[in-house]
């Protein structure tokens, strides 16, 4: 009866409140991320980002990542590890932690997100003169 009225869902979003840790940090949470969705932590990486999942939800939509909180609204993609990248686009079901066949050797370099468009970004200089020279009108 409860499902028929839609009670069931009021009684998953109270839960999801509660999960999340109470009103205010659900509210900063649907800020931050847009969407407020009940899940199954499955594991943290070494920068801080947290990747859950929830069965319920549509495959392709059941894995998602939740940033940093050092990160604020500055988030993106490439802030996602290689190995954890992998399971969230279903490459593998395994975890990181649990995948025996995922190589490490000393010559691999750690992570690091992509820094163009932000004053870390890396901008090459020449040591040529430029073959066209801007006008400059003639001193009077």
């Amino acid at each position: 009866m409860a499902k028929y009225f839609g009670i069931d869902r009021i009684f998953t979003f109270l839960k999801t409140i509660k999960e999340t840790g109470g009103l205010k940090a659900s509210l900063y949470k649907l800020y931050r991320m847009d969407s407020l969705r009940p899940g199954q932590l499955v594991g943290t990486d070494k920068y801080g980002n947290k990747y859950y999942e929830n069965p319920h939800y549509f495959y392709g939509r059941n894995r998602w990542v939740e940033y940093a909180p050092y990160y604020g609204m500055d988030y993106d993609g490439s802030q996602v590890p290689a190995e954890w990248f992998g399971w969230l686009h279903y490459k593998t079901d395994l975890l990181p932690d649990k995948d025996p066949s995922r190589p490490k050797y000393k010559w691999m370099l750690d992570h690091t997100e992509n820094l163009s468009g932000t004053p870390g970004q890396y901008m090459p200089y020449s040591t040529t003169l430029p073959k066209i020279e801007a006008w400059r009108p003639p001193a009077k």
